[in-house]
Formats: structure tokens, C-alpha cells, sequence
């Protein structure tokens, strides 16, 4: 038997190689040629070809494979799965480098938006409507027909603007599918917006289709009132009441609350887990207000009255059996095409819409009392519509949040959390979009990467994003693994983040309030509003003081996320005459 010839490692591995490509190779030729054609065809799908000549990658995220392998034709995982338009390089590259140059601190009436220049009524920059259908149509045929209209939609709007001059919109028919669903099934609409910037959030072709097209009430809730002073709160009001005289205009504000679970022995706090899941808000009462002078006597709302008395008096015991949660379910019957019956059944159903992120969910959890729905600070977390009973004659109506198409600022939709952190490819310019119009090197207490090396006697340097970010770095000990340099790409992402959550406030104001700030601030409903987030500030007082003993001994890192926003929040409670102030992280309250 003859000798084997020595056999490296290197030979071994080329020799695999070669024996997977061959595999390969065969299993691609033993597939028919309709199947290689409809990979390609699926596998070039995400492309869409623009008015220039030039391939635009429009990237499809959370794409599962499930339609694609067959498994089940009935069932489509992608059908609410998000699209955005993939930037080249080149732009990339060049707003890399506006980010190195120095910027300048801009007036505060920069800060002032007009809702004409974001949604320029009467243009093409409408809502999709629900095409006109009857009993008569099968339901493909209605789908149809509603794909039709809506390629037709998304074509008129490109038509007269381009895809760099409008702001992100939803693109997906299913997402705007539930909006309609969602809006013929109610009798009330609760129009959510961020009091920090309600302008972006608040749709007049919204307005318009609710009011004119479908004869129902809207009601507008300015959420997250304890993150803006109270005269601006006063002053949105007023200026969307004054330009939408049939809205009726609510704050709200909802925060989770923790508890302990044996409150009768002291010395067992130590012992007892922290259970989230509880909600405390302070609103209720006035969109309980209302929704009974919208429903006299039509629908009977004592139920709700009494369960908002009962968490007042400080009985926060929610009764099970009065909430339905009642989910999207393919085995469910087809609800999409009923006729609606206004109170049907002495039930009032209240519809929640808004744009992402503008806590649509905490407000029904706030509501409720309790964690009912999953709320994420993540865009889009919610795919679909789902109904739950707040009393047996209310019941709450959660949908998934989209963003109607605007003229808006990337920047600026990036910090008000309507674009997701997750997709940005480049986080430098939205900071120093933030820096211009907050003083964020001094909230951040940032020391510039140049101050060693600057001469004495010599001008401070001037800042740039990237120094900010680079600062920011430094200061949090964001590292990248490999070469040990700053992570300045990370230390951008957790600005961004720190101001999506309200850690860094900024705050859009209508036009002329920067000269009328006096009389905005001597307004009697200011005082009104003041009190509502004392309200708030006193019930998370209240949640923290019961929760500072086992937080104690709660385990974490020297350096956590948390350490380092507290004392985020505390170098911003110091600096009262830069306009931020702040009696905990979560309702930092931007008073001028």
C-alpha cells in the first residue's frame, strides 16, 4: 500500500471550498427556470428605478422569509414591514463633513414652525382615502381597487416633488389599511401629538377627512406636557384651536409606575422585586370631560367616572373582567367592511391615532392604569390596531402610527423620533441640528478635544458636531473594540436617543411666541397647566421615593446608561438661565 502524501491544512480547506461550490453549482441547475427567474425577480425587489435614470435601494427592514419559502400563502409577515430610501455614499460623505465645521448658536426664533410651510394644505400632500366600495365587490376586488388608487397616490405626490424635498411617509398600503379601518370603527378620534413638537404630528388632511368626510368628533391630546414649559403648552393650544376651530384640546401626560409588593412591612421592601406594569397619568379626567359633552346621553359613562374617582383616592385595583383585549387574529372573521353604527350598543369606541413615537400606547396604558398594550420607544412597534375595553361602555382602539407625508427637515424627524435612530447611517448632523438651537455643550458639562492643545491667551475653539460628539465619548468612555479609539459614531447615536427619550429637550413654537413669552406667561390657563404637571411631578416623587430602597440594591454597572442621564439631568437643573430645568429624568421640564 503506498505512502499518503502529506495533506496541509491549507490544501484541506481549498479542498472544501471547491466541494461546496460544486454543490452549489448543481442544486442551482436542478432548479427549473421559472423558479431561478422568480428569485431574481424577488431578489432584485428591492430596488424601485427614480425619475433620474438612477437605482435608489429602498430598503425593506424586518424582512422575514416566511412568504418567500411558501410556507403558509395566506399569511404574509411582510405586509407591515417598513421602507426607506437608501442614501449613497457620496451623500453620506459630504454631510460628514458639514459635521466637522464649526457651527453657529442660532436665535430662538428659529425655533418657531408654521404648519403651512410643513404640510402646505390644499397641495398634493394629502392623506390616502378609502376608495368607494359596496357589499357587492369581493374583498380581492376592493384590494384591488385600493392598490390601484394608492400606486396612483404615491405617483401625484412624486410628480411634483422629489424624494430629497419631501420628508419620510409611510409607504405601505396595510399601515395606512388600519388607519381607515381604525377611523370608520370609531366614534371619537384622539389625534396624539408631542407637546414638543405637536406641528409635525397634528395632519390637517386628517382634520379635514375626520371632520367633512366622515361627520365625527376629534379630539386633539397635547401629550407629554411635562416636558415643555407650561406657557408654550398654553400657546399650542391656542394657536391650533385658533387655526382648527372644532377641535377640542386635551394635555395628558402617562408614566410607569413601579410598586412594591408588600407595603406592610418596611423592612421587606429590601427583599421584594420592583413590578413594573403600572400606569399613573394625569388627563384622564379632562378627556373624560369630553367625551361626554360630545355624547350627552347618548352613551352611559358613569363607569368611567367612578374608575378615575377610585385612582384619585388612591385605589389603583383594576378590575380584570372589565378589559378585553382583543388582538389581530387571522382565525378572526373579516371586520374590515362592516357598516358603522355610531354608540352601537350604548358602546362608546375611541379611536388612537397619531404619528410614531407620540405615546399613543402609554396613553391607553395610562389610561387603562395598567400595562395593556406594548408601548416601545422604538417608531412603528405597533403593526396593527387592537381594541380594548377600558369600562364595559368604553372601549379604546390602539393603532399602529404613521407618518403622513410632510416637507420636514431629516434632522428635525430624526429628533422629534418620527424617523428611527436604527436607520440613520449618519448621526453627526442631527446634533449639531440639536446644538444649534440648545446650549447642549453646556447641559452636557463637554470640555472640547482642543482645549489642550490651544495656546494661552488664544480664542476658545469653536465647536462642531463631531467635537461634541467626540467630547461626548470621552466623558461616557465609548470605546471601539478594536483600535480603542473614541466611538464618536456611538456617543452621536446616545445624544440622539437622550434627546428622542426627553433627556435633552427642545421644544418647536408657533409663530410670534418668542415676543408674546410675557404675556403667554401671565395667561390664567398657564397656571392651570402648572398645576396639572405638579400633579405629575408629585405622583413621580411619590413612585420614587417607594422604589429608592430596593433600587439601592438593585445590581448595575459603575458607569451605566442611567448614572451617567442622572447626572445628565442634574447638570441641566443647574443651568437655570440656560432655559432647562429639571425635577427628575423623566419630566425635565424645559422652563425659559
Amino acid at each position: 500500500m503506498p505512502r499518503k502524501k502529506p495533506f496541509s491544512v491549507k490544501q484541506k480547506k481549498k479542498q472544501l471550498q471547491e466541494k461546496r461550490e460544486k454543490k452549489r453549482h448543481s442544486s442551482f441547475a436542478a432548479q427549473p427556470h421559472r423558479s431561478r427567474v422568480q428569485s431574481k425577480e424577488e431578489s432584485s425587489e428591492d430596488f424601485e428605478s427614480t425619475s433620474d435614470g438612477e437605482n435608489a435601494e429602498l430598503v425593506k427592514i424586518n424582512q422575514q422569509p416566511g412568504c418567500r419559502k411558501g410556507l403558509d400563502k395566506k399569511y404574509d409577515p411582510n405586509r407591515y414591514r417598513l421602507h426607506f430610501e437608501r442614501e449613497s455614499k457620496t451623500e453620506i460623505a459630504e454631510r460628514k463633513k458639514k459635521a466637522i465645521e464649526p457651527f453657529q448658536t442660532l436665535p430662538e426664533e428659529m425655533l418657531e414652525v408654521d404648519i403651512e410651510d410643513i404640510y402646505k394644505p390644499g397641495s398634493v400632500l394629502d392623506m390616502p382615502k378609502r376608495p368607494p366600495w359596496n357589499y357587492s365587490l369581493s374583498k380581492d376586488q376592493v384590494e384591488k381597487r385600493e392598490n390601484a388608487y394608492f400606486m396612483e397616490y404615491l405617483e401625484h405626490i412624486y410628480d411634483k416633488y422629489s424624494p430629497k424635498e419631501l420628508s419620510y411617509f409611510e409607504h405601505n398600503l396595510e399601515t395606512w389599511r388600519q388607519l381607515w379601518r381604525a377611523l370608520e370603527m370609531s366614534d371619537i378620534v384622539l389625534l396624539i401629538t408631542d407637546i414638543r413638537h405637536p406641528i409635525l404630528h397634528f395632519s390637517p388632511a386628517l382634520y379635514k377627512y375626520v371632520i367633512n368626510d366622515l361627520k365625527k368628533h376629534i379630539i386633539l391630546v397635547l401629550n407629554k406636557i411635562d416636558l415643555a414649559p407650561s406657557s408654550l403648552v398654553v400657546a399650542w393650544k391656542h394657536y391650533l384651536q385658533t387655526k382648527y376651530p372644532e377641535l377640542r384640546i386635551i394635555c395628558f401626560t402617562a408614566f410607569p409606575k413601579e410598586r412594591i409588593l408588600d407595603k406592610a412591612d418596611p423592612n421587606k421592601k429590601l427583599h421584594k422585586k420592583r413590578r413594573r406594569g403600572h400606569f399613573t397619568a394625569v388627563g384622564p379626567k379632562q378627556l373624560l370631560l369630553a367625551c361626554e359633552e360630545i355624547c350627552k346621553d347618548r352613551v352611559d359613562l358613569s363607569s368611567w367616572r367612578e374608575k378615575i374617582e377610585a385612582e384619585i383616592q388612591g385605589d389603583e385595583r383594576v378590575e380584570d373582567h372589565l378589559i378585553s383585549v382583543s388582538p389581530e387574529d387571522d382565525d378572526m372573521p373579516d371586520a374590515s367592511y362592516e357598516e358603522h353604527e355610531q354608540f352601537k350598543d350604548g358602546i362608546l369606541t375611541i379611536g388612537c391615532v397619531g404619528h410614531p413615537n407620540v405615546g399613543k400606547s402609554s396613553l391607553m396604558n395610562g389610561l387603562v392604569g395598567k400595562k395593556v398594550v406594548s408601548a416601545s420607544r422604538t417608531p412603528g412597534h405597533t403593526k396593527h390596531f387592537q381594541t380594548i375595553f377600558l369600562t364595559p361602555t368604553v372601549k379604546l382602539c390602539d393603532s399602529p402610527g404613521l407618518v403622513f407625508p410632510s416637507i420636514v427637515p431629516k434632522q428635525l424627524q430624526i429628533l422629534s423620533g418620527i424617523y428611527p435612530i436604527s436607520q440613520v447611517q449618519e448621526p453627526y448632523t442631527p446634533v449639531g441640528y440639536l446644538a444649534q438651537r440648545i446650549p447642549l455643550t453646556s447641559i452636557l458639562k463637554l470640555k472640547h478635544p482642543n482645549d489642550e492643545t490651544t495656546e494661552k491667551g488664544a480664542c476658545a475653539p469653536q465647536w462642531s458636531a463631531w467635537d461634541i460628539c467626540e467630547a461626548w465619548s470621552e466623558k461616557r468612555g465609548f470605546l471601539t473594540a478594536k483600535a480603542g479609539r473614541n466611538d464618536v459614531y456611538r456617543a452621536a447615536n446616545n445624544i440622539l436617543r437622550l434627546a428622542v427619550e426627553g433627556r435633552l429637550i427642545m421644544c418647536m413654537r408657533p409663530l410670534g411666541y418668542t415676543n408674546e413669552k410675557a404675556n403667554w406667561e401671565c395667561h390664567p390657563e398657564t397656571q392651570q397647566i402648572a398645576a396639572l404637571q405638579e400633579q405629575h411631578r408629585k405622583l413621580q416623587q411619590e413612585d420614587e421615593q417607594q422604589s429608592d430602597l430596593s433600587r439601592d440594591f438593585t445590581s448595575s454597572e459603575g458607569d451605566s446608561d442611567a448614572d451617567v442621564e442622572s447626572e445628565v439631568d442634574s447638570d441641566r437643573r443647574s443651568l437655570g438661565a440656560d432655559r432647562f430645568v429639571s425635577s427628575n429624568p423623566f419630566a425635565a421640564l424645559a422652563k425659559e
